[in-house]
């Protein structure tokens, strides 16, 4: 076996959920009157957890965001979500070819829980992740690009950091699990290879992965 653990990111990577939530935070973060293109919400903000968009905006312009914002924008990507959300393209096959061969997998997502479940909900995705097999930034304080989410769901799993490859698609992700010492495939079906820098595979369709983890 080539690792002991798979790591699966969630946004863009087992849910499809970039473009949505996303395109719903450029435009909230403009009707706030922080003019932001969805490029550029993608650019800044894809991957990371919900304190990184605080942070950003409160360095750049001095001023906090609202109180009520978490909630606001979860409520409008929750709404959404129930709409319009899919699982990627070839996701639960991979899965079941993991399973088949014994593999142990997680998730490890910047997202909240109650996204993550949300999404996993709305997908049929709840089949395949445990409770005891999902993890959350809220788990550990700290987001992507640090180490922390993933060194956490290793340790839970019994996983060595070497042992363990992680599948992510953006470049806050990617810096994480080398931070964390694992290996680490990028699925680049939204961003070329050119800007996830740092990968040790990289595949554009989840029929690939299995060849990379396996």
């Amino acid at each position: 076996m080539r690792y002991d653990l798979v790591i699966f990111d969630n946004d863009g990577v087992l849910v499809d959920s970039e473009p949505l939530s996303n395109t719903i935070l450029a435009g909230y973060l403009t009707e706030l009157g922080h003019p932001t293109t969805y490029e550029e919400s993608l650019r800044d903000y894809m991957g990371g957890a919900v304190h990184r968009i605080h942070d950003t905006i409160r360095e750049r312009t001095g001023k906090p965001l609202p109180d009520d914002f978490d909630e606001t924008f979860h409520a409008r990507v929750f709404a959404a979500f129930e709409r319009e959300l899919n699982a990627v393209d070839g996701v639960t096959d991979v899965l079941g070819e993991l399973a088949a061969h014994g593999v142990p997998y997680c998730v490890a997502s910047s997202g909240s829980h109650e996204r993550i479940r949300v999404g996993h909900r709305k997908t049929g995705l709840d089949r395949w992740f445990a409770p005891d097999i999902v993890f959350s930034a809220q788990d550990v304080g700290r987001g992507k690009p640090a180490p922390d989410l993933f060194l956490h769901a290793a340790e839970r799993m019994g996983a060595a950091p070497e042992r363990c490859v992680v599948v992510e698609d953006s470049p806050l992700g990617i810096q994480a699990a080398r931070a964390a010492g694992m290996a680490v495939h990028a699925f680049t079906a939204m961003s070329g290879p050119d800007r996830l820098p740092g990968a040790d595979g990289y595949f554009d369709a989840m029929a690939g992965l299995p060849a990379l983890v396996l």
